[in-house]
């Protein structure tokens, strides 16, 4: 076949767009884009998303308290009146179950942000730094991570004495040590890229550099992990609450309403399923979301 000047047409601009193979994405919209083909992942999102609303706004819509008593009411099964059923003083265990949810959430969501504050704080100036410092600041996590952190809580517990501000603090003078042990080893990689020595070249602070440019390359990391985080802190509190040291009498927290449960257990075990059912539904829901983020959030895997 011989060619002529009329086999070859000129590339224009529309035939070059319509080679482009799909448009560019960023890194946080390629993360969502792989978040969403997860649908473990989307599934404990619709569920948290769900349990926060009907937390938040549930007891709106009732006509009873989660402290209002009936003895005529008292144990009541599953009913069209009660959905869950009613505890042995005629409370309402639905009722109760969603105010439950708002203490637990409540504390998972306080306890995980104290998390980052401190741990990617700490875990960053250590990992920057380097050198004595870091050595002296990570020695000081290694002693503290070796003994199990239930064990501080509930020896904080029992000196500050039982209250939902308490396991506030409790929690997040605990909860710190393995942020700040994942962001000093991040820390340590990152420290040592091109754009860090450019900044340093350019006559940025430690601060400036350490704030805007090293802290937000290890966002996924920190991400990923308080959201796991979120699940432990309401196990946490749900045992507490368990053993007497969680909230205070009559606020429902599901540790508490499970501790209320296990005394009717064999008369009235439906007392007991519900919140139970409620904490292992929300730690699911978490932990398929934070693996599914883990995954979405991973440089590596990006196409």
């Amino acid at each position: 076949m011989q060619l002529t000047k009329d086999s070859f047409l000129p590339v224009t601009r529309v035939n070059a767009e319509q080679g482009t193979s799909r448009p560019s994405l960023t890194y946080w919209q390629d993360a969502w884009q792989r978040l969403k083909r997860n649908k473990v992942a989307m599934l404990g999102l619709y569920i948290i998303i769900l349990l926060i609303l009907a937390a938040v706004f549930g007891p709106l819509f009732s006509g009873t308290s989660y402290s209002d008593q009936d003895l005529l009411q008292a144990n009541q099964p599953p009913s069209g009146e009660h959905w869950f059923g009613t505890d042995n003083l005629g409370r309402d265990l639905f009722i109760r179950v969603l105010y439950g949810a708002r203490i637990s959430l409540a504390i998972g969501i306080v306890a995980s942000l104290l998390n980052f504050t401190v741990g990617v704080v700490y875990g960053g100036i250590a990992g920057f730094i380097g050198g004595k410092t870091d050595r002296i600041m990570m020695n000081i996590v290694d002693i503290l991570y070796s003994v199990p952190v239930l064990l501080y809580v509930i020896l904080l517990m029992v000196v500050l004495k039982p209250g939902l501000t308490n396991i506030f603090i409790a929690l997040g003078i605990a909860y710190w040590l393995q942020m700040a042990r994942i962001v000093r080893g991040q820390m340590l990689v990152i420290k040592e890229q091109e754009y860090v020595l450019a900044a340093r070249t350019i006559g940025a602070g430690k601060w400036r550099i350490l704030l805007r440019h090293l802290i937000p390359n290890c966002m996924g990391a920190i991400i990923v992990t308080m959201t796991l985080a979120i699940p432990d802190a309401i196990f946490t509190e749900a045992f507490l609450s368990f053993i007497g040291l969680g909230v205070s009498a009559p606020m429902a927290s599901w540790g508490v309403l499970a501790s209320e449960g296990t005394n009717s257990l064999r008369s009235y075990p439906f007392q007991l399923l519900f919140p139970a059912l409620a904490i292992s539904i929300t730690m699911l829901a978490f932990n398929f979301l934070g693996d599914g983020l883990r995954d979405a959030l991973d440089p590596r895997m990006r196409r």
